[in-house]
C-alpha cells in the first residue's frame, strides 16, 4: 500500500499540510501497525477546491461514461479483495473469513447495485401526460463530503462514494481515523480505474478537525454522515450556517420480537445476529422481546449460544467473533455491562473482562442478560458490543409499546408464523427498516432510520442515487 501518512487530492497523493500523526492499532494485538497523518484546514480546503473545480466537467459526464468508470472499478475491487480483508481484519479486528465475505462482500454488492441502479435511472422525464412539455431533470447536489465509520468500512463507503459518483457528484471523504486504511486503499482503486482528477478525494482526520471543517464548509453542498447520534447532531449543527443538506445514518436499539409460533432457529438466529461483526452493527437485533410463554426456554438457549460462541484473533479462520474496535469502545461495553449487573438485569452468559485466555486485545465475552426492564441503561443505550437484553411480554400491543420504546429508529425484527401478524406489526414498529423470519433485504432495499437513527438518508439502490441529486423543474421544454 500507499504511504498511509500521505492524502490522495485531485488525482495525487500528497504531502499533507498538518503534521500530527496518529498510529493505526490492531485490535487483537493492541500493536500499531500503521500511522495516518490527521488533516489540517488548508489539507480539507485542499481538496474541496480539487472537488469543486472537477464538479462542472463531471456532471455533465454522461450517464454512459459513469457506468463505464464504475464497472472498471468494480473489476479492480474484485481483483484486490484480498488485500482490503486483510485490510479490513487487522485495521478494525474483523475475523478474516467475516472480512473476506461481508465485510469486503458488502462493499462490492453496493457497487454492482448502484452500476445497476444508475444504468436503468433516468435523469430527464416529462411531469405527466398532462404536461408533456414540463421536464424534470435530476442533476447532481454538487460537492459532496463523505464521513463513515470504522464498523462496517467498505460497507459504508461504499454506500455513499458509489451512487455519489454515479449521480454526477465529486466527493471528499473522510473515512474513520480508526479504520481509513481500507478507503485508502480503495483511493487506490479509484486512480487505477481513471476517474478525472478531483472527482475524488481522501483526507485523514478525526470528527473534531476534518469532520468539523467538512460539515462547515461553505463550498460543500452536501454531507453524508454515518456514525453515532452524538455526531450526527454535532454535524447538523455545524452545517446549519450554510444550510447544505445533510443525510444521517446513526444508531439503533433494535428489537426483536420473538412469538410463541416462531420457528425452532428464532432465538439462534436472534443471537447469532446481535453477536456478528463482534456486535458492532447499528442494525444489530440487541433487544430480544419474548412471548411469556416461550420467554424461559428463549432464555436457556440464548445463554447456550452465547456459550457456544467462540472469541478469537481477528487474523484466524473460523467462525468466531473477533475483539471490539478499540480501546475506548473495550471500556464503554465493559462500564455498560457491569452497569447491566448494577442496575438489577439477571446475567446468564459472559460478563465484565476477557474470555478465558486472552491478556491482550480488546475481547469481550459474549453477554446475554434476561429480565431487562424499560429503564435500565442496557435497555436503552447502544451498547455496540456482543451483548444482548432479553425481556417477556405478554401482548401483541405490549411487544410494539416495548419496541418503540427507544429513541431510535433503524431496523426492527418480527418472528412468527403468522403472516398476517407480522404485516401488522410491520406496519406498527417505529423503524426504516424492518426485517421478517430471518429474511434479509434485496439487492437495493433502502437502508436508514427515523427518529434519533437518522434523516434525510436511504442508502442503497436507487434512493442511494437520489440521495446525491436535486430536482430542476422547467417549463416549455
Amino acid at each position: 500500500m500507499m504511504d498511509a501518512t500521505k492524502f490522495y487530492i485531485n488525482g495525487k497523493w500528497v504531502k499533507p499540510e498538518g503534521t500530527q500523526h496518529l498510529e493505526v492499532i490492531n485490535p487483537s494485538d493492541e500493536k500499531g501497525f500503521s500511522t495516518i497523518t490527521l488533516g489540517s484546514q488548508a489539507d480539507t480546503d485542499n481538496a474541496v477546491t480539487a472537488a469543486k473545480r472537477a464538479f462542472p466537467a463531471w456532471s455533465a459526464s454522461t450517464k454512459e461514461q459513469r457506468v463505464e468508470l464504475l464497472e472498471r472499478l468494480f473489476e479492480t475491487y474484485k481483483a484486490r479483495a484480498e488485500e482490503m480483508a486483510q485490510t479490513i481484519s487487522q485495521e478494525m479486528g474483523a475475523p478474516i473469513d467475516l472480512a473476506r465475505s461481508a465485510q469486503v462482500g458488502a462493499g462490492a454488492a453496493h457497487l454492482k447495485n448502484t452500476i445497476r441502479a444508475l444504468k436503468s435511472f433516468n435523469f430527464e422525464h416529462p411531469l405527466g401526460d398532462h404536461a408533456p412539455d414540463n421536464i424534470i431533470l435530476h442533476e447532481a447536489v454538487g460537492v459532496c463530503a463523505l464521513i463513515t465509520p470504522w464498523n462496517w468500512p467498505m460497507n459504508q463507503v461504499m454506500l455513499k462514494v458509489a451512487p455519489a459518483l454515479a449521480a454526477g457528484c465529486t466527493v471528499v471523504l473522510k473515512p474513520s481515523e480508526i479504520s481509513p486504511l481500507s478507503a485508502m486503499l480503495l483511493a487506490e482503486m479509484i486512480d487505477s480505474a481513471g476517474f478525472p482528477d478531483g472527482v475524488f478525494n481522501l483526507v485523514n482526520g478525526d470528527g473534531a478537525g476534518v469532520g468539523s471543517q467538512l460539515s462547515k464548509h461553505p463550498d460543500i453542498d452536501l454531507v453524508s454522515f454515518t456514525g453515532s447520534t452524538r455526531a450526527g447532531k454535532a454535524i447538523t449543527i455545524a452545517a446549519a450556517d450554510t444550510l447544505k443538506r445533510v443525510g444521517l445514518e446513526l444508531g439503533g436499539k433494535g428489537a426483536n420480537i420473538i412469538f410463541a409460533d416462531a420457528d425452532e432457529k428464532a432465538v439462534t438466529r436472534g443471537v447469532r445476529h446481535c453477536f456478528a461483526n463482534s456486535g458492532q452493527s447499528c442494525n444489530a437485533p440487541t433487544r430480544m422481546l419474548v412471548e411469556k410463554s416461550v420467554y424461559k426456554q428463549a432464555v436457556e438457549t440464548a445463554a447456550m449460544i452465547a456459550g457456544k460462541t467462540d472469541v478469537g484473533h481477528a487474523g484466524s479462520e473460523g467462525r468466531h467473533i473477533g475483539p471490539v474496535v478499540s480501546k475506548q469502545q473495550f471500556l464503554k461495553v465493559q462500564a455498560l455491562i457491569k452497569q447491566g449487573i448494577e442496575e438489577g438485569a439477571t446475567l446468564v452468559a459472559g460478563g465484565e473482562g476477557r474470555p478465558e485466555g486472552f491478556e491482550k486485545g480488546y475481547f469481550v465475552k459474549p453477554t446475554v442478560f434476561a429480565d431487562v426492564t424499560p429503564g435500565m441503561t442496557i435497555w436503552s443505550e447502544e451498547i455496540f458490543g456482543p451483548v444482548l437484553a432479553i425481556t417477556p411480554f405478554e401482548t401483541e400491543d405490549e411487544a410494539i409499546e416495548l419496541a418503540n420504546d427507544t429513541l431510535y429508529g433503524l431496523t426492527n425484527y418480527i418472528q412468527t408464523s403468522d403472516k398476517e401478524k407480522a404485516r401488522r406489526l410491520a406496519r406498527q414498529v417505529r423503524s426504516g427498516m424492518v426485517e421478517v423470519n430471518g429474511k434479509s433485504g434485496s439487492a437495493g432495499f433502502p437502508f436508514g432510520g427515523m427518529k434519533q437513527s437518522g434523516n434525510g438518508s436511504r442508502e442503497g439502490g436507487v434512493w442511494g442515487l437520489e440521495e446525491f441529486l436535486e430536482v430542476k423543474s422547467v417549463t416549455d421544454w
